[in-house]
C-alpha cells in the first residue's frame, strides 16, 4: 500500500520537475532547436529549461532579446544567434551585456547589427556603450520632436477653434443687433399707428 502511495506521489511530482519544450521549438535532451521558426521578440519563448546547454535561435526575425531571458541558464554552453536582423539600439543593450560576459566571445563574431545604417555589420559583443547610447539619444530626440509637432498641431487646432468661436460670436452679435433694431422699429410703427386707429374710431 505504501509503495502505491509513493508511486502516485511521484507521478504528481514529475510534471513539476520534468522539463518542457517551449513552442514552437524542438527539444532533444538538453538541446533546444528554434532554428528558422520565424521567431520575433514577441513570439520568442518566455523561458527555457534551466538544464538547457545549447539553444539554436539563428535564422529567425529577432531584433532583440527580452531582458533576463538567458540569465538563469546556468548550464548553457552556447547560443546560436546569427542570421537575425538585430537592431542595435537601446533594446540591444541586454544582449550586448550577455555576450560580453561569455568566456569565448569569438564564437559570437557572426552576431552582427543589421541596423541602424552606421552600425550595420558591426559585431554586437564589441560595440561600445557610447555607440549604443548615441542611438538611444537619437531615439529620444525623435520622440521629443514628434511630441513637439503634436503639441504644435494641438495649439494650432485650439487657435482655429478659438477663431471660429470669435467669428461665431461676432456674427451672433450682428444678428442680435439687427433683431433688436427690427423689434424697435416694429414698436415705433405700432406706437405711430395706435393714435391713428383711435382717431378713426372717434370719427366713426
Amino acid at each position: 500500500m505504501s509503495c502505491w502511495i509513493l508511486f502516485l506521489s511521484l507521478l504528481g511530482f514529475l510534471p513539476l520537475v520534468a522539463p518542457t519544450c517551449p513552442s514552437p521549438c524542438k527539444c532533444d535532451a538538453n538541446i533546444v532547436d528554434c532554428l528558422s521558426r520565424g521567431l520575433t521578440e514577441s513570439s520568442l519563448p518566455a523561458a527555457f529549461s534551466p538544464s538547457t546547454r545549447t539553444i539554436f535561435l539563428n535564422h529567425n526575425q529577432l531584433t532583440s532579446i527580452p531582458r533576463g531571458l538567458l540569465d538563469n541558464l546556468q548550464s548553457l554552453q552556447v547560443a546560436y544567434l546569427w542570421g537575425n536582423p538585430w537592431e542595435c539600439d537601446c533594446d540591444i543593450l541586454y544582449l550586448r551585456s550577455w555576450l560580453q560576459w561569455q568566456q569565448n566571445r569569438t564564437q559570437y563574431r557572426d552576431v552582427v547589427c543589421a541596423s541602424p545604417e552606421h552600425l550595420r555589420g558591426r559585431i554586437i559583443a564589441y560595440l561600445s556603450e557610447d555607440e549604443l547610447i548615441s542611438t538611444c539619444q537619437y531615439w529620444y530626440c525623435s520622440l521629443a520632436l514628434f511630441s513637439q509637432i503634436c503639441l504644435f498641431v494641438f495649439i494650432l487646432l485650439q487657435a482655429v477653434l478659438l477663431l471660429f468661436i470669435i467669428l461665431f460670436l461676432h456674427r451672433f452679435q450682428r444678428i442680435a443687433s439687427v433683431a433688436r433694431q427690427t423689434t424697435k422699429e416694429m414698436h415705433q410703427h405700432i406706437d405711430t399707428w395706435a393714435p391713428l386707429s383711435e382717431n378713426a374710431h372717434g370719427i366713426d
